[in-house]
């Protein structure tokens, strides 16, 4: 393998070891269903989906690597991609770096994607992957704002809250995932960022490293609700009717 194709070889990571208490009592919201099938599974599918991704590394919830393996080995995925199932811990954070520690060495690229994202394109999680191989040490997609933000001074929850400024929204995006990295730049992340951590990417912020930006896209929605259900199946609905997905 030549050294320009080690530093191209891509791996996704898919930290799915949370609960999602905001959808309800239940399974782990990666295992909820979406159009009879798992949630998680549709996350892989899309990872797996671009032909640039060779594996998928999924971070099950500590008890349950067994169960999510068994839960994708009983859905296809394409055979060109393989994957790997392995225990996560009690943070996100914690969860990505076990995901990273499983990668092998010849990985130059890792996308960290949620799995409750479900739905994102083939061409987002292409366009990220070109960044890094462009050069990019950090890469996010994102969508301009619809609404006006208020920045507030926050109150005891039912109370009214004073508001401070209103930011000007055309210098604001909304963040969708996945996020891409050199892997170098990622490790080194999470090696040192400890505090204040809301993403991978601010984790490279935080070490003073550029982080750039690629169109996102209304399908890579995050489904944390059980409103974001029903348009997930919306979404699912309209793509076989277009073409057959």
């Amino acid at each position: 393998m030549s050294d320009e194709s080690r530093h191209h070889r891509t791996a996704a990571v898919i930290p799915a070891a949370g609960r999602g208490v905001r959808l309800g009592p239940g399974a782990p919201k990666a295992l909820r269903a979406l159009n009879g099938t798992p949630m998680l599974v549709h996350a892989v599918r899309a990872m797996a989906a671009s032909r640039a991704v060779s594996l998928v590394v999924v971070v099950a919830p500590p008890a349950g690597a067994p169960e999510v393996k068994r839960l994708l080995d009983a859905h296809a995925l394409p055979e060109r991609t393989d994957y790997l199932v392995v225990p996560g811990g009690d943070t996100r954070q914690e969860s990505v770096r076990l995901g990273l520690d499983a990668l092998p060495d010849d990985i130059g690229t890792v996308l960290v994607h949620d799995a409750a994202r479900p739905l994102v394109p083939e061409e987002t999680v292409d366009a990220v992957i070109e960044a890094v191989h462009d050069g990019a040490r950090a890469v996010v997609p994102a969508l301009p704002l619809a609404d006006t933000v208020k920045q507030v001074e926050p109150a005891p929850k039912g109370e009214p809250e004073p508001v401070v400024s209103t930011p000007d929204r055309a210098t604001l995006r909304a963040v969708q995932t996945p996020q891409g990295f050199d892997r170098e730049t990622l490790v080194r992340a999470h090696d040192t960022v400890t505090e204040n951590v809301t993403d991978d990417a601010s984790m490279v912020e935080q070490l003073g490293l550029p982080v750039v930006v690629v169109p996102g896209h209304e399908e890579a929605f995050k489904v944390t609700r059980p409103l974001d259900l029903v348009l997930a199946e919306a979404v699912l609905a309209r793509r076989r009717a277009n073409d057959g997905f």
